[in-house]
């Protein structure tokens, strides 16, 4: 399988940083078409950094960016911001941590998950609903003809991940950016958000990387891990192998902090 998303010897260092400080220094991985990629690590580790610079919405006059990001051939450091736009509206899809806080609250939901196809596409406005009722669907969003015409304060919080999922695939992109999407989810919801992520991945051959600091949540849905801490990658390998036998000291940490039925979190 050839490479979705390619990044090498990837460096940040954000301008009101110290010199020597890099909030990401030397992360290299790689993901394969209709490969599900685990990114974990705990806050501040450099992930959502990472996250942000493949995505290219970390601001250039915020940051200095060394090394290559290459996504289905287009480097994503030599694209003009109209180069970016077009690569969010086909290529990648982002599913962000804060559905409330990610949408906008005066806007109804439909709308808000057209955007992409009314941006990028010459889609009429009834052919860009039709869009949007099937990526509701599947999102698995009950009643999508209903839940199109309402407002993000009116969905719950599961609900509204689902409307964030269908805004993202609706262009149908080959690599999905998911940064922590089940953190404000209570459990229940968690395990359906990861379940219809694995069937969106399944029957679309959808590349996923899968932000998260809970290697429990990785272990549910992804292939392999990369582990990082303090900007590094410190760790990577295939999830089982990660999860029987692991080498560094703070991947093991990380495993330590998983309840298990003899040990709770209290």
């Amino acid at each position: 399988m050839a490479d979705m998303l390619n990044v090498k010897d990837l460096k940040v260092h954000f301008h009101n940083a110290p010199e020597e400080k890099f909030a990401v220094n030397g992360v290299s991985f790689s993901v394969k078409e209709g490969e599900i990629l685990g990114l974990v690590g705990e806050s501040g580790s450099g992930k959502t950094v990472t996250a942000m610079s493949i995505s290219g919405l970390l601001p250039k006059n915020r940051a200095d960016f060394f090394g290559s990001i290459t996504l289905d051939g287009s480097e994503i450091f030599q694209c003009s911001e109209k180069e970016i736009l077009s690569i969010l509206g086909d290529k990648l899809g982002i599913v962000f941590q804060e559905p409330m806080t990610s949408m906008n609250p005066v806007m109804r939901i439909g709308p808000q998950i057209e955007e992409a196809l009314r941006v990028h596409t010459n889609l009429s406005k009834d052919e860009r609903r039709q869009r949007a009722l099937e990526a509701m669907a599947q999102a698995e969003l009950g009643e999508p003809e209903k839940v199109y015409k309402k407002y993000p304060h009116e969905l719950s919080g599961g609900m509204l991940q689902r409307a964030m999922i269908a805004a993202a695939i609706i262009s149908r992109p080959k690599l999905l950016l998911a940064d922590e999407p089940t953190t404000a989810l209570d459990v229940t919801i968690q395990a359906e958000i990861l379940s219809l992520l694995r069937r969106l991945n399944m029957e679309h051959n959808m590349a996923i990387l899968l932000i998260s600091h809970d290697l429990h949540v990785v272990r549910r849905l992804c292939s392999r891990v990369a582990v990082m801490q303090q900007g590094k990658i410190v760790e990577e390998g295939l999830v089982e192998d990660i999860f029987k036998n692991p080498q560094h000291p703070y991947t093991k940490k990380l495993l330590d902090a998983i309840p298990t039925r003899d040990r709770k979190l209290i």
